[in-house]
């Protein structure tokens, strides 16, 4: 019986040593194993097999941050012996931050974090969770605190890149990569809030009557412009106008000039054929005329002849004569 019980106890331990020295370690986890207090190794995802009793893994403490269905930050803190390698989202609770220009401002950040080497994460450092959060706080005062409000409230994407260099330069020591921080809110005090309320309306009131200011203006240039177009427009339609009106007097002329040349010369060679003195001919043709509008018009007139005049009407009549004796002879 004796031999048995103890078989019976060798059985059940070496069940319990086996059963023990296997560890399964899932995807995207590792656990950091000690052999008799010291730095072994650190297990990858798949079986694992270790030495009960000298092989023991490493607790670490690690504070899980969730946010609940209200909004609100539900934080709770464990020992767990199994580092989780995914990437990791920190929700940090709002903290009170003084710019440059003295305002004091509320923050919460978001930080994605991920374990890089496991070995440094355990070793490097006493409380990973807690000095992340506590350095995210102390390196978001220091880069508000260099910034004004205006600035801070215009400028997430630079603060959050200025933030993650940061951040990540510092943690590297600890194993750990930050690949993105962000601003959720950035809540002025109530004051500043109606202040920069006011800002913005009479900004807005500024760029609209600015803007109306344009708008006449622009209207006033163009009523102006439009009226500058139809004056040249009406000018160079009277001008336009005169010339052609000038053209078409002076080609009239021109062939009324002509037609009398012509005329002319017909007289003058008929004149010359009969015998006569054409000037003589043209002069009383020229007092014929002065004398058709001395006698015109509305208002009694005293017509005086001079000699010359009736001697040339007399030449004319003598001229008509030889006109008519020379076409008698023709017949």
């Amino acid at each position: 019986m004796s031999i048995l019980l103890v078989f019976v106890v060798l059985i059940a331990l070496i069940i319990t040593f086996v059963v023990r020295g296997f560890k399964i370690i899932q995807q995207s986890e590792t656990m950091v194993i000690e052999r008799l207090g010291r730095y072994q190794r650190c297990l990858s995802s798949g079986i694992n097999i270790i030495w009960p009793i000298i092989d023991k893994p490493r607790t670490i403490e690690w504070k899980f941050i969730k946010t609940d269905v209200d909004g609100r930050i539900i934080i709770r803190k464990d020992t767990i012996a199994r580092i989780d390698l995914r990437e990791t989202v920190y929700d940090y609770p709002k903290q009170n931050v003084i710019t440059r220009d003295n305002v004091n401002i509320e923050i919460n950040a978001l930080l994605y974090f991920q374990i890089t080497d496991a070995k440094r994460a355990v070793y490097e450092i006493a409380n990973l969770p807690d000095a992340i959060e506590k350095l995210t706080q102390t390196t978001l005062r220091n880069v508000i605190g260099e910034l004004d409000l205006d600035h801070t409230l215009t400028s997430r994407d630079t603060i959050n890149t200025k933030l993650r260099a940061i951040l990540d330069e510092a943690t590297d020591k600890w194993g750990v990569k930050i690949n993105r921080v962000e601003l959720q809110d950035i809540n002025p005090p109530d004051d500043i809030k109606l202040a920069m309320e006011k800002q913005m309306r009479a900004e807005r009131d500024r760029r609209a009557t600015i803007l109306e200011a344009e708008g006449q203006k622009q209207s006033e240039i163009l009523k102006a412009e439009g009226a500058r177009q139809s004056d040249i427009n009406r000018a160079e339609g009277a001008k336009q106008a005169l010339v052609l009106r000038a053209t078409g007097e002076a080609e009239a002329r021109i062939k009324i000039a002509e037609a009398e040349a012509e005329a002319v010369l017909k007289v003058t060679k008929a004149i010359k054929d009969s015998g006569g003195n054409p000037t003589t001919y043209l002069i009383a043709l020229k007092y014929i005329d002065a004398l058709k509008e001395m006698v015109s018009g509305k208002d009694n007139k005293v017509v005086y002849m001079p000699y010359e005049a009736s001697a040339m009407l007399g030449s004319i009549g003598s001229i008509r004569d030889m006109f008519g004796s020379h076409a008698q002879s023709k017949t």
